[in-house]
């Protein structure tokens, strides 16, 4: 088994990294655990390696909230992920699990329960608390997010750090009227009125 803990802040919370390591090294002795620092080296584990489980968490550099989340399950929809997170408020949870998360650990959690979110989540089963899941609100924006192409994706994180057309068009190196086609398309899969609208929904991400 291959394993890849989540090392967003792991220069402010250190000891956090060491216990969940020690926790999977004594309950699951054939883990073989890897590390990363940010989204991209995140990713460019996945694509190198044959992961078995990523624990993943929200406050990743370069992640941006739930973004990050969105863009794995896109490139890597085979892996099973466990968002880790220092809230579990019920919005976090729900659009995690409608992102297509397998689970959601909050920091706070026991060893009991770390183990078993990981057993079932390694069995092909799901982890999330049946409270938080109550509220289909959050979640039907994370499904509607799912739909997107990888390529809408990126232009989505882009918008939600304010960049304008013109600017994605750079760093993409597409023309701008292909930008503005893919927004036309962004809006129509996520049911919103307008960009407006959009930056909203895109930043309201990235703060959970």
């Amino acid at each position: 088994m291959l394993c890849e803990l989540p090392t967003a802040d792991c220069r402010r919370s250190p000891l956090y990294r060491d216990a969940l390591a020690t926790t999977l090294s004594r309950h699951f002795p054939d883990c073989e655990l890897l590390q990363s620092e940010d989204l991209d080296s995140t990713l460019q584990q996945l694509h190198g390696t044959t992961i078995d489980l990523l624990l993943l968490d929200l406050n990743m550099p370069g992640s941006q909230g739930l973004n990050g989340l969105a863009q794995i399950r896109n490139d890597h929809p085979a892996v099973p992920v466990v968002v880790v997170s220092g809230s579990d408020k019920n919005a976090v949870v729900q659009q995690a699990a409608g992102f297509g998360a397998s689970g959601f650990l909050s920091k706070t959690a026991e060893t009991g329960e770390i183990v078993q979110c990981i057993e079932k989540v390694l069995a092909g089963e799901q982890w999330f608390s049946a409270e938080a899941l109550e509220s289909s609100e959050e979640i039907a924006l994370a499904e509607r997010l799912g739909r997107l192409t990888p390529q809408q994706l990126r232009i989505f994180q882009m918008i939600a750090q304010g960049l304008l057309n013109k600017q994605i068009a750079y760093e993409l190196e597409i023309t701008e009227p292909t930008v503005k086609s893919h927004v036309t398309a962004i809006l129509r899969k996520l049911e919103l009125r307008d960009r407006k609208q959009l930056i909203r929904e895109a930043q309201s991400l990235i703060q959970l």
